[in-house]
């Protein structure tokens, strides 16, 4: 059974060592290394993730055992969409396929049910096999999305929605 809990600005770490952890295998064949480091660097460092923690993110880990094995970061009402944004979801290659990026995905709709939102929505990287992960849980694509991220490096993105 998989226990999933909140994560405090002290447990911030373990957002980062699964993100080091992850990015790697998940992105390895999409991006370069030099990319790779940037982005990690930039969105996992502890000041970057205290920062996106006070701009309303919510995170969650998932355990197996008391072992952490995957993350969610979502937004409730983000922008005044009305929406709730899954900013972040990672689970650990060995536990992809075990139904631990869905009971992610249940948790998030679960809390944006709760607070009336309209729906789920995302970024995924146009090249990233998770795309059709969340097509199976019924997203689907509403748009791309380029996003210049500094040093010359873009993400190029599909915007994929979850509407209840």
């Amino acid at each position: 059974m998989f226990l999933i809990s909140d994560i405090t600005k002290e447990q911030l770490k373990v957002v980062q060592n699964l993100a080091y952890q992850i990015w790697p295998v998940a992105y390895g064949e999409i991006l370069s290394n030099e990319q790779l480091s940037y982005m990690l660097k930039r969105f996992y460092s502890l000041e970057a993730l205290e920062g996106q923690l006070n701009g309303g993110q919510q995170f969650v880990q998932i355990s197996d055992q008391n072992q952490p094995i995957g993350f969610l970061a979502y937004e409730v009402n983000c922008d005044n969409t009305s929406m709730t944004k899954v900013h972040k979801i990672y689970v650990l290659k060995a536990y992809q396929g075990k139904g631990v990026g869905k009971e992610l995905i249940d948790f998030a709709t679960s809390k944006a049910k709760q607070n009336k939102q309209k729906g789920l929505f995302l970024n995924v990287n146009k090249y990233n096999k998770a795309r059709f992960f969340y097509e199976k849980l019924g997203f689907s694509i509403v748009k791309e999305e380029v996003i210049d991220i500094g040093n010359t490096f873009v993400m190029d993105d599909y915007v994929m929605m979850l509407k209840f």
